[in-house]
């Protein structure tokens, strides 16, 4: 057959610098933005300072007596409680409950997994399978690499869409990464520069010790995103100045003619940053409005009438409304609060497991806790209600059907003793 040159048009989706940047930044709070904009300024002479320092200490004087909902002492837990605490946004059999937490705790502080299956399935009297689906719910915790054995599983456990070239580059050719060979990574795996470029981006994006970034930090301060507020009859939501920073670029710079090449590409790649970095914010601050849109749409009962008649909600169905990646969606309430006149709330608050009835609808997990802590804070401290009691009264009182370990099972999770004990 003659060779013979054809042009092709094809439709590809391409991971540019913004977006990798993008996806990184999306799960830091406002704060953590104007912080990382001034670290990259120390790097960056273009940069002009973000300040909203005035900003800022004017909201903490005046909102210092704040309590975020289900916050308190929040910044001081550990990765293994920041861990467990995600395990609501995720089914967990069971059976596998016990695993997973043992798992979690089996983590070392960079993430990985410090056992092995052979010691998991032992500790936990579990076969090899149950500890293997135990690993892989572990694995769906942010951030991403989580739960890995090697510095190989978690670079793919943060690139899932790039399995079979990256399981190569990684085993066989490791050294082509660590001193950015792209000829050799183009030629062998039959890839353009371009694309060769983008996987290796990808790969440096990655973080190598995922756990740190979960490392236990105290905060001063809960600074929020966006105040929700009522208007006319309709919900607001107004975003404070640090939700999305703008960058001013030095104006000495903007017109500046430079003829030597090594100078001229040096602040060639400062204008490649900061466009990729306003691009960056641009899309954190998009993805985070459109999140919280659809949770105050979702939960429109709760700002209206209060704690109790909060909806079951669930990352799925977010993600499913807009059309996003679930990882996408949890980056973007990660560390995240709203000013309501409830006070400063976590947007994680607003996610909630529910149990379902007997005509399909379901109650919010967090409203049949609160009406048990109600029920036993009223009740007759002579003749303290029973689980089954409690039971009873859900279904008459409010119409909620559910079973009596689950009564229990969320008793527990309150604190509240047994009512043996509470006599």
């Amino acid at each position: 057959m003659k060779p013979s040159i054809v042009q092709e048009q094809t439709l590809q989706m391409k991971m540019n610098q913004s977006l990798i940047q993008a996806i990184h930044l999306l799960q830091f709070s406002g704060m953590e933005i104007i912080e990382y904009i001034k670290e990259v300024s120390k790097e960056n002479p273009l940069i002009e300072d973000v300040n909203f320092d005035y900003e800022i200490s004017q909201f903490k004087q005046t909102n210092t007596n704040d309590t975020a909902i289900g916050e308190i002492n929040q910044a001081e837990l550990t990765m293994y409680d920041q861990l467990k605490s995600q395990l609501y946004a995720i089914e967990v059999p069971h059976e596998l409950k016990q695993a997973v937490e043992f798992g979690i705790d089996s983590l070392n502080e960079d993430g990985y997994l410090d056992i092995d299956i052979a010691l998991w399935v032992e500790k936990c009297l579990i076969t090899d399978r149950q500890a293997e689906e135990a690993l892989e719910l572990i694995q769906q915790l942010e951030p991403a690499g989580i739960g890995a054995r090697s510095l190989k599983e978690c670079i793919q456990l943060q690139m899932p869409d790039s399995k079979d070239v990256l399981e190569a580059l990684l085993t066989d050719y490791l050294e082509w990464v660590a001193d950015e060979n792209l000829q050799e990574i183009s030629e062998h795996f039959n890839l353009t520069e371009d694309k060769a470029e983008e996987l290796l981006n990808r790969i440096q994006s990655c973080h190598p010790k995922p756990g740190q970034l979960l490392s236990s930090k105290k905060t001063e301060y809960i600074i929020p995103e966006a105040y929700i507020y009522e208007q006319n009859g309709s919900w607001q939501i107004s975003f404070y100045k640090w939700h999305s920073p703008t960058i001013e670029i030095n104006e000495s710079y903007k017109n500046l003619q430079i003829e030597e090449k090594e100078a001229a590409d040096y602040l060639k790649e400062k204008f490649n940053q900061v466009n990729w970095l306003k691009q960056a914010i641009k899309f954190r601050g998009n993805t985070l409005e459109r999140v919280i849109r659809v949770i105050v749409e979702k939960q429109r009962m709760y700002f209206e009438h209060g704690t109790f008649m909060l909806q079951p909600l669930t990352l799925k169905e977010i993600a499913a409304e807009l059309d996003m990646h679930i990882s996408t969606v949890s980056r973007a309430i990660t560390h995240k609060y709203v000013q309501t006149k409830a006070g400063i709330i976590p947007l994680k608050f607003f996610l909630q497991p529910g149990v379902r009835q007997n005509d399909g609808e379901q109650t919010a997990s967090f409203v049949i806790k609160q009406l048990i802590a109600e029920l036993i804070q009223n009740e007759n401290k002579e003749n303290p209600l029973s689980d089954q009691m409690i039971t009873n009264r859900l279904k008459q009182e409010f119409g909620i059907r559910v079973a009596r370990r689950t009564v229990m099972k969320y008793r527990q999770t309150l604190g509240l003793a047994s009512s043996a004990k509470r006599k």
